[in-house]
């Protein structure tokens, strides 16, 4: 695919390209916004190099696909509910995303794309990996994508949520989370390509089999799915923005920079029901 507003380096086969040629702080062209939304769909993560965002740069440019989202348990800073805080120092007891996730995949809607820029890195240390679950998917036998039509599995924060909410030592106040049922294969709209959407961090269950069966069923997808073949890596330096397709995603923050300072935020927008 040509561009004409931005440079694109694709840099492993099956996901994830470097995006340069672009300021996200500055008011973006009409064609400049069609070219990255072009660039995602094909690319499914893009990285973005020596850029500077406060939390306005970045909700505007969340806009650009579409509208924010809020995070069920985590609400950003006063005036800023949309800005997700993402920050680990000798203090820390967690980080977010330890574990393999699409975030949010717990919302009956969940998030259609997630913007991560980070001001602060360790020396050394605190990549993100993102893995493809298209290519997941692509990789299963016919026999087993048969299978695999119809299904669906149910998805729930609670767990995560507390667990996380525990370490940090907040308090749980009655607070609902959410949960919803998805399809284990997911359908890309507009494309038809089909995707794994099952994950580590949010599904409990696949619904339509019994216990054991679907639980032995859930922990190969899951572990197929975040094999190193569908993987790219991503090596922060300080000022980098990554954006990703939650929708077709995956990504796993290494935390093994302790107890270094890695800081920034994040926005995400909302998507649609998965089909």
């Amino acid at each position: 695919m040509e561009f004409e507003t931005i440079s694109v380096e694709r840099v492993s086969p099956h996901l994830g390209a470097e995006i340069a040629g672009i300021d996200l702080g500055t008011t973006l062209g009409n064609r400049q916004v069609e070219e990255l939304h072009q660039a995602l769909d094909v690319h499914q993560v893009l990285f973005f190099r020596d850029q500077t965002l406060d939390y306005n740069h970045a909700k505007a440019l969340g806009r650009h696909f579409g509208e924010l989202h809020i995070h069920p348990n985590t609400p950003g800073p006063a005036g800023h509910p949309e800005i997700l805080p993402i920050h680990a120092d000798a203090t820390s007891k967690r980080v977010a995303g330890e574990r393999w996730h699409s975030d949010v995949s717990c919302d009956p809607e969940p998030p259609f794309a997630s913007i991560l820029y980070l001001h602060t890195v360790p020396p050394v240390g605190g990549d993100t990996l993102f893995a493809s679950q298209y290519a997941a998917y692509e990789a299963l036998s016919p026999r087993l994508k048969a299978y695999l039509e119809g299904l669906t599995a149910f998805h729930d924060g609670g767990p995560s949520y507390r667990e996380s909410n525990a370490k940090q030592g907040i308090a749980e106040t009655g607070k609902v989370y959410p949960s919803a049922v998805h399809p284990v294969v997911r359908t890309n709209p507009t494309t038809g390509r089909k995707a794994l959407y099952v994950n580590r961090g949010f599904t409990m269950r696949i619904n339509e089999l019994p216990d054991e069966e679907g639980h032995a069923l859930l922990h190969f997808l899951i572990e197929h799915g975040t094999k190193p073949d569908f993987q790219v890596r991503f090596r922060w330096r300080a000022n980098s923005v990554a954006v990703w397709d939650n929708r077709f995603v995956q990504h796993l923050a290494i935390w093994d920079y302790f107890p270094q300072v890695r800081s920034g935020f994040r926005v995400t927008v909302k998507g649609n029901r998965p089909i």
